[in-house]
């Protein structure tokens, strides 16, 4: 079965944008392991916000939302788009039974890209099998954070850290089950 995983970036204190929804605290300067992450996914799981503002990224950036993306199979979670760009496809109903089929078929990995709100159903769903964190040396007091409260806890084993000269650190772990 395919991985699902966590793939973002999060500041210190463990927000995924700042107050207005602005991520201009994400560093750029280098691919901070990215193409290596390209080559074990085919797909990428994105809900609309965050589908609607990488689409809005992509106009303005040759169309590419992510720098060096390959072609990857787009799942758009959204009960509230009617459609998505070619080539996408819109999961409007029944998002976990979704995942689970798609989880199942054959294939690479699947990139989850984010929202908040699509993470965390699927963590709470139990979907997600592990977590890229690239945690920024940053701490912006407020946001939106990453993970939202939960009933119960998560044990995780961590696979991968990597420190880079900018501060940033790679964490790579699976999540125990």
């Amino acid at each position: 079965m395919r991985k699902l995983i966590l793939g973002l970036a999060v500041t210190l204190d463990g927000y995924i944008e700042g107050p207005n929804g602005e991520y201009d605290w994400c560093f750029t300067d280098q691919d901070y392991g990215l193409k290596e992450f390209f080559t074990r996914v085919d797909s990428i799981f994105i809900g609309r916000k965050s589908y609607e503002m990488a689409q809005q990224y992509a106009d303005n950036n040759n169309g590419e939302f992510v720098p060096g993306m390959p072609l990857m199979t787009e799942y758009v979670f959204s009960t509230k788009l009617s459609s998505v760009k070619k080539g996408a496809i819109l999961i409007a109903e029944d998002s976990i039974n979704a995942a689970q089929r798609i989880k199942a078929q054959p294939g690479k990995d699947i990139w989850l890209y984010g929202g908040a709100s699509l993470t965390d159903a699927f963590m709470k769903a139990g979907l997600v099998d592990e977590l890229w964190l690239s945690v920024h040396p940053m701490l912006l007091g407020s946001g939106k954070p990453l993970f939202r409260g939960s009933d119960s806890r998560t044990k995780l084993t961590l696979l991968e850290s990597k420190t880079y000269e900018s501060g940033l650190v790679s964490l790579r772990y699976r999540i125990d089950k």
